[in-house]
């Protein structure tokens, strides 16, 4: 019997991330799901999925990190990668610690692009392979209040697209995954709760990622899940960095009026 393909998801503790693992193993890919947080509840959720899961606690800001997971794949080819691993920062720039805003940075540019390098080599090579990889809407708004982590979406979110245009003659595919505000820790974690978007509805990360996933297995360059979301990239094209930065500082400044 062939051996299943094999898929790695990253930032998979919760979220999108475990959403797209869910929906990786009910394609029957086998899993090795990564976090920087434990991955207990996460692993007990896939293991009766019918495939095999392996999960590593690894700090993908770092290229120790990223190494550490790849010597977990024990040299398996990789079909799937989703490089899904991020954090996010709010408050204003100036108040913000610079190890923290360091640390997104890392994340969200250093680590993954780091891991892509390494795991897209393996593809070209083998002429096979699909990489989805969570941008955001954000990269495409000027984010007054999270100043640092729109930059680094935004940065992601050209990456991705460069990146797919220079694989187009392989067989190898890149696709960017661009949410909106989902119901995640992200807002928890990146101290956002007393922010107007914040304490918005928001997109369910299952949702979220099943418009990924397809648009991944499509083959299609890059998504954006939901019509308001799609409206607000449009419109922030349109209205330019200025006026869209003073519209993302209504959504993210803090409400008590403390920076």
């Amino acid at each position: 019997m062939p051996q299943p393909e094999f898929a790695i998801v990253t930032g998979a503790s919760t979220g999108i991330g475990l959403e797209l693992a869910r929906l990786a193993a009910a394609d029957g890919y086998d899993l090795l799901v990564v976090a920087d947080t434990p991955l207990i509840d996460a692993s007990r959720q896939l293991q009766d999925l019918g495939v095999e899961v392996h999960n590593v606690e690894a700090d993908l800001s770092t290229f120790e990190g990223v190494d550490r997971l790849l010597e977990a794949a024990g040299g398996r080819p990789v079909d799937v990668l989703v490089a899904n691993a991020g954090h996010g920062l709010g408050h204003a720039f100036l108040d913000q610690d610079p190890a923290e805003w360091r640390h997104v940075v890392d994340t969200n540019i250093t680590g993954t692009v780091y891991l892509i390098q390494k795991v897209a080599r393996e593809m070209v090579a083998r002429n096979r392979g699909r990489i989805l990889i969570t941008g955001s809407v954000a990269g495409h708004v000027a984010g007054a209040f999270q100043a640092v982590y729109n930059g680094s979406k935004a940065f992601i979110d050209s990456f991705s697209d460069a990146l797919g245009n220079e694989l187009k003659d392989t067989e190898v595919t890149v696709t960017c995954l661009k949410p909106g505000p989902t119901d995640t820790e992200f807002f928890e974690r990146a101290n956002m709760e007393d922010t107007k978007v914040g304490q918005s509805d928001k997109d369910d990360p299952a949702d979220v990622a099943k418009t990924g996933w397809e648009a991944m297995k499509k083959g299609q360059r890059s998504v954006v899940h939901g019509l308001m979301n799609q409206l607000q990239v449009a419109g922030a094209k349109v209205l330019g960095g200025g006026v869209a930065a003073e519209m993302h500082r209504a959504q993210a400044e803090p409400i008590s009026g403390e920076s």
